[in-house]
């Protein structure tokens, strides 16, 4: 009975991993107490994944004692929160799944719930759930969750990098330029130097062969 239970939720924590780095994932700690005969009082881990952006997927597992008699108890559970990206305030959810409890009595059984969370669009907060899953369940913790970074796209990236968009920078697509003629020739395509200035550049040697020229007919 121990080795299934252990392989089911061995199986169960492979599966929740997600396929991508842009999900939210959450540890937390949690004490334990369920009313079944004997009566269990644990404490353990948690772990879940948010599987989109109302689902999520936990696993927890505790360690305690019943009737005088060290026990443990593993949970696969389902979560569907109400308002997942709230950072203030606490946030409801409802969730079911399944439990394995080993000690003086191994058993399994159903679970329902019910739960507040504080915070759960923020990076913490406190949990209370309460249930039924091998008597009455009751369950209070604190979790730490890591949200994913938003993606930008390559032409946020462009248009949002140091300097591009700076005062004083002549750009291909801009019509007005914050430099004098000279440097906007200098530092700027000629295209770019004739919608800026409003002349066409010409090169120093270009003009000073001009200039001799002119100096020599005179």
């Amino acid at each position: 009975m121990r080795s299934g239970w252990a392989s089911l939720l061995a199986a169960a924590m492979a599966w929740a991993v997600p396929a991508e780095a842009q999900r939210v994932t959450e540890l937390g700690v949690h004490a334990l107490l369920t009313t079944s005969s004997p009566t269990l009082a644990a404490g353990g881990v948690y772990g879940a994944v948010r599987a989109s952006q109302r689902v999520r997927v936990a696993l927890t597992a505790a360690a305690g004692v019943a009737d005088g008699d060290a026990a443990g108890r593993g949970e696969l559970l389902g979560h569907f929160l109400l308002n997942p990206g709230g950072r203030r305030g606490a946030g409801a959810y409802a969730g079911g799944g399944i439990a394995g409890v080993v000690g003086p009595v191994d058993d399994g059984y159903l679970v329902l719930l019910l739960g507040v969370e504080a915070r759960p669009g923020a990076g913490s907060g406190w949990a209370i759930e309460l249930g039924v899953g091998g008597g009455v369940r009751i369950a209070i913790g604190y979790r730490w969750r890591r949200h994913p970074r938003p993606r930008r796209s390559r032409g946020q990236d462009k248009r949002n990098r140091p300097g591009l968009n700076a005062p004083g920078r002549c750009q291909k697509r801009s019509t007005c330029c914050n430099q004098t003629a000279t440097e906007s020739a200098l530092s700027c395509p000629t295209d770019s130097a004739r919608r800026c200035t409003g002349w066409q550049y010409r090169s120093p040697r270009v003009r000073s062969w001009a200039n001799s020229g002119s100096r020599s007919s005179g």
